[in-house]
This record gives structure tokens, sequence and C-alpha cells, in this order.
């Protein structure tokens, strides 16, 4: 060690050549850049994988080009596989009430009407609410949305408690007894499931695709159709 070096220590000079100031300089400057951009890479990661989920799910079709639409994409940013699932059975149960909705409708303006006679007299309507005099019939010559305001308050209490039960039984045996298909709730009277293969036989995997389909076209029609019946004239294609 030469006496310079042994004054500078003693005196507290840093004697560190400049060329390794700069070499650590450098290699801090690596360092702290890989850590802040490591949180970015892996939030990259998730991501794709997300999308991927989401694009591979059962339903995304060629209509989109098998790609999720941006607005569907936006909602399911950012849940995980059972939150698309929940979305699918969502979409799967609407569809299914409007398709059997669009039965109803087509069948009311086609001048077919259920009146249903079922009081003690076979003679008269049975009726619906007995202090407004509103019977089964007058129900099924109304149009769809003039019927709103012809169930009274207690019916419509029934209606709701009904759909509840038909909900507690849907989240019972999809989500508490594990069925891993969206729709599926134990209820095949036609036996569709019991079919060689199963839920994952070709044949079964394309009615449900069609049913997911014929569902979303109901709801659009159906959405047609009664802003037709709320505004005369707003619905510029042929309807019922």
């Amino acid at each position: 060690v030469t006496r310079k070096q042994t004054k500078d220590r003693a005196c507290g000079t840093n004697t560190t050549p400049p060329n390794m100031k700069s070499s650590l300089a450098f290699t801090a400057t690596l360092l702290s850049s890989a850590h802040a951009f490591a949180p970015t890479s892996q939030s990259s990661r998730t991501s794709v994988s997300r999308n991927a989920l989401i694009d591979d799910a059962f339903g995304v079709t060629n209509e989109t080009g098998n790609k999720i639409p941006p607005l569907g994409r936006y909602i399911l940013q950012d849940v995980n596989e059972d939150g698309i699932k929940w979305w699918q059975n969502a979409e799967i149960k609407n569809g299914r009430v409007a398709m059997v909705a669009t039965i109803g409708y087509l069948v009311q303006k086609t001048g077919v009407h259920f009146p249903l006679y079922m009081g003690p007299n076979s003679s008269s309507d049975w009726l619906l609410s007995s202090t407004s005099g509103v019977t089964f019939g007058d129900v099924s010559h109304a149009n769809a949305l003039d019927t709103i305001a012809m169930v009274p308050s207690a019916g419509w209490l029934q209606v709701l408690f009904a759909a509840g039960l038909f909900e507690l039984t849907a989240y019972k045996r999809q989500w508490m007894d594990g069925n891993e298909i969206p729709g599926d709730y134990g209820y095949d009277p036609l036996g569709f499931t019991k079919r060689e293969g199963g839920w994952n036989s070709k044949e079964l995997t394309d009615l449900r695709m069609k049913e997911i389909k014929n569902g979303r076209l109901a709801m659009i029609t159906m959405a047609g159709w009664l802003s037709e019946e709320s505004i005369p004239g707003s619905f510029p294609v042929w309807h019922p």
C-alpha cells in the first residue's frame, strides 16, 4: 500500500477509481430497470392468459371472428373461470326465457288464445282478480305490455316467488352439486344427455351451440318486438 493511499484512508478520502464508479452506477441502473419492469411483464402474461380464457369459452363463435366482442371483453376483463361460467349461465337462462316468450308472443299475435276455463262454472273464465274483475281470458287477449298493469300485486308476488324457487334450484344444481356444464340443471326429460358420449358427444355439443345462438336471436327479437309495442314504428322490419 502506498503512502498516498494510506494517507487518503486515514483522512476518509474516497480513492475509488472513476471507471469503477461508472461500472457500479451502470449495474445499479440495470437492476432498478429490471425491478421496474418485472411487474409489468407479469401483468402482461396475466392479461394474455385471461384473454385466451375468454376467447376459448364455449359460445364464442365465428360470427364474431372466434373472439369475444369488445363490450364483452370489457365486462369480463377482471373475472376468473367461475366468473365466466356465471355469465354463461346468465346468458343461457335469459336465452331460454326469450325463446319461450317469442313462441308465446307469436301465438298470441296470430289470434290463438288460452282463456283457461277452470272456474266452478265452465262457461265463464277463471277470475284473475276478483277486485278488478280481470279474467285470464282478458289477459290472453291483451297486448304484451298491457298485461303488466292487468296482473294484480299478489299475482306478481307469486310470479317472483316461483322464479326465486327456480333460481335457487338452478344455483344448487349448478354450483353446489358441481355441474361443470353451464346451463346443466339436472333436468333432461327428453334424454339428450343420455346418448352415447354424453356431454362430450359431437351431436350434443352442436345442440348446445344452437341453443345459445337461438337464445341470442330470441333476446334481440323480443327487445325489438317490445320496443314496437311501446313505440309504434320503432321496429323497421316485419313483426307480428
